[in-house]
């Protein structure tokens, strides 16, 4: 449910394994900082004991951080006699993704593009008169083809998802809303019935990565509801087609790209605004190519999304992607679209840039006190876990 928690680890056991000459009789994996704190609820534990199986698997759980990422992993090797095999540092950075001691990419999903600001994207563009999606088209050919996958596990993730009753897993006991949200719209017009489809949509895919079942980052686990949620909507109540739907798909992720690569995706590292802020400016940008905006527009749709979602928190409650991450997820989705509508009614000129608000996103998010990045230590987690402690105190006696 978590990419830096589980996915992050999981390459980061693979890579381990595979790196060594000989097959380790025991390895023991500190877990530090935020994986420390919130990975049991991330599922962290599960994961590198599923990796690690056919060995002696021992976490031992730290609660200072490494050096260079809040979600620090120290890996250990060692033979039946007991002596030592290997020892390897790894980070998990965001969405999945691995750096080494030395900050060195070991896993990488998003691609080396010629920039990494949007602004020079944009003079590209202009220069060459060719739109956002067509960029990233020339600077890979493949894409389309890798994207076609994605969008269909996308669709697939909404289908399911809102198909499902019940309770997610965990102590929050939390009961599944999409179905009910989807029920909710059929009986509404207008503007709230479109408003419970796109709920219902994001819900969807929140609640089946919370209840650990498969989605797509995007950018991360933590944030995945958020541009399947819109997309799904324009295919299924705007009668847009497959291409165009993947076309505005390449540019989310262009913009996606850039923050990742020009500043941080982690939660852990800058909180929601970085996860949940991303995902909404993603699906804003791809929303206003739908609607025929203009580079201005879509720039300017973008950085709305992820300027208004500046200083956002990330304090899950009892360590789990699901409060507030799941309504977060939905609320975000309606956001994107309201932003793509407003860059619209206008001529696309705006004072700050996207590239300006993705530097202010990375330095509030290291501003911020590390209890509100992904640790459960403060805000809404501590607070709101502190009212269910009391209520099933006041329930058992």
């Amino acid at each position: 449910p978590s990419s830096c928690h589980s996915m992050g680890p999981q390459r980061a056991a693979e890579h381990f394994l595979q790196s060594l000459d000989s097959h380790p009789h025991r390895v023991d994996v500190e877990l530090y900082g935020s994986l420390s704190k919130t990975g049991k609820g991330h599922m962290t534990d599960r994961v590198l004991h599923r990796i690690l199986s056919d060995t002696d698997c021992r976490l031992i759980w730290k609660s200072d951080s490494l050096p260079r990422h809040p979600c620090g992993m120290i890996f250990f090797a060692y033979d039946t006699q007991g002596q030592p095999l290997a020892r390897t540092i790894y980070y998990s950075v965001g969405g999945g993704e691995l750096i080494n001691e030395q900050g060195e990419p070991l896993f990488k999903s998003w691609p080396d593009y010629e920039h990494d600001a949007i602004e020079d994207v944009t003079a590209w563009c202009r220069e060459n008169r060719k739109t956002y999606w067509e960029y990233v088209v020339s600077h890979d050919q493949d894409i389309e083809t890798f994207l076609s996958d994605t969008w269909d596990a996308m669709i697939l993730a909404v289908r399911s998802g809102i198909r499902q009753d019940g309770v997610l897993p965990g102590r929050l006991q939390l009961v599944r809303r999409s179905m009910n949200m989807l029920g909710q719209a059929t009986g509404r017009f207008g503007l709230l019935r479109d408003m419970a489809y796109i709920f219902a949509y994001a819900l969807a895919v929140s609640e089946e990565n919370a209840a650990g079942h498969q989605v797509v980052t995007a950018p991360t686990c933590g944030a995945c509801g958020v541009v399947p949620a819109v997309l799904y909507f324009f295919q299924e109540h705007g009668s847009i087609d497959r291409s165009t739907i993947l076309r505005a798909l390449i540019t989310a992720g262009l913009f996606g790209s850039s923050v990742q690569a020009r500043a941080s995706i982690s939660g852990a590292e800058v909180g929601c605004q970085g996860e949940v802020g991303t995902a909404c400016s993603m699906a804003a940008a791809a929303a206003c190519q739908i609607m025929d905006g203009s580079l201005e527009q879509i720039e300017y749709a973008a950085e709305m999304a992820l300027e208004h979602m500046l200083g956002l928190t990330c304090d899950p409650v009892a360590g789990l992607v699901q409060v507030p991450c799941i309504e977060r997820n939905a609320f975000a989705a309606m956001r994107a679209l309201e932003c793509a509508s407003y860059a619209i009614a206008t001529n696309g000129r705006h004072h700050v840039k996207f590239d300006t608000v993705v530097n202010v996103m990375d330095r509030t998010g290291r501003d911020l006190q590390a209890k509100y990045r992904e640790t459960s230590l403060g805000g809404l987690a501590q607070e709101a876990l502190d009212g269910l402690t009391t209520l099933h105190h006041i329930r058992v006696n």
